[in-house]
């Protein structure tokens, strides 16, 4: 990391800027501030966000892979998306969602939906933003077109996206979703919404309604990060619903660790650590509820 020093009120002006009501000069102004001077900010202010520059950790053309664009039936029109398979693979494998941020179907989650294919799965990172014509490359204007799906349609996007990867001629019929963020938060309702989900891994994302829970059939595990207030603040009645309602989930807290933690190409946020580990025991978990 450079020599900037990024402190803890910078990330969650971030956060506000990406998840709350804070606008772009808004955050830019507030940046300044707790920097001391706009060239402060303005170097600070790359390290606070993704960058789709950064190189992937499995490249888009790796031989191991097979991956294509691809469009569906979703529950009211065409979903498309990126659907990722091992080359040679023995039979018919378990297939995973992997399921965006606020930013839409991106680079990083592409490379994501790569990894999780070099583990033996199917992967569809679906773009969940192609009823309103699919995600745009300005990452600003793709954070305010999510202000535009409802959680209803949503849910039933990812249903369909069950449905068809259920009856994929790859796949063991078998599938499970994981999602960051707002995509962890869909993963939540989308285990409420569908008693098809083999399993579902939700890193810091929004919990489902706890008024819901009782609908819950998937096993959950659920990653969160150390430092993050704003969605970490609903842990706790969740906890409660789940065990008031005998489901089977596993709650991981990575101490330290910061909202996108797992986002490689966010410098100040992410956590080596923490990603690698959540990702062992992503890994596993899918293995073990999917086979």
């Amino acid at each position: 990391m450079s020599d900037m020093k990024v402190t803890q009120a910078m990330i969650d002006a971030y956060d506000e800027y990406t998840h709350l009501t804070l606008d772009r000069r808004g955050f830019m102004a507030k940046l300044t501030k707790l920097a001391g001077s706009g060239a402060a900010a303005a170097a600070i202010a790359p390290m606070l966000a993704a960058n789709a520059a950064r190189a992937a950790i499995v490249e888009p053309d790796d031989g191991r892979l097979v991956a294509e664009e691809i469009a569906y039936p979703g529950a009211d029109g065409e979903m498309k998306g990126y659907l990722v398979r091992p080359a040679e693979a023995a039979g018919r494998l378990p297939a995973v969602i992997v399921i965006h941020e606020n930013r839409g179907l991106n680079p990083h989650i592409r490379d994501v939906a790569r990894r999780m294919a070099l583990e033996g799965f199917v992967a569809l990172a679906p773009d969940y933003l192609s009823p309103l014509g699919g995600t745009p490359e300005d990452e600003d204007k793709a954070r305010e077109m999510f202000g535009q799906l409802d959680r209803a349609g949503v849910a039933a996007n990812g249903v369909a996206t069950i449905d068809f990867l259920a009856g994929h001629e790859l796949t063991n019929g078998k599938v499970g979703a994981m999602g960051f963020c707002w995509g962890g938060g869909t993963v939540n309702d989308l285990a409420v919404a569908s008693p098809a989900l083999g399993a579902g891994v939700a890193y810091y994302g929004r919990q489902a309604d706890t008024d819901a829970v009782a609908r819950i059939e998937a096993p959950l595990l659920l990653h969160y990060a150390g430092q993050d207030e704003r969605i970490n603040a609903g842990i706790d009645a969740f906890r409660a619903a789940l065990e008031a309602a005998g489901k089977e989930f596993t709650i991981h807290v990575y101490d330290g660790a910061q909202h996108a933690f797992n986002n490689d190409t966010s410098e100040a946020r992410y956590d080596a650590e923490a990603a690698t580990l959540a990702w062992e025991r992503t890994v596993a978990f899918f293995r073990e509820k999917l086979a």
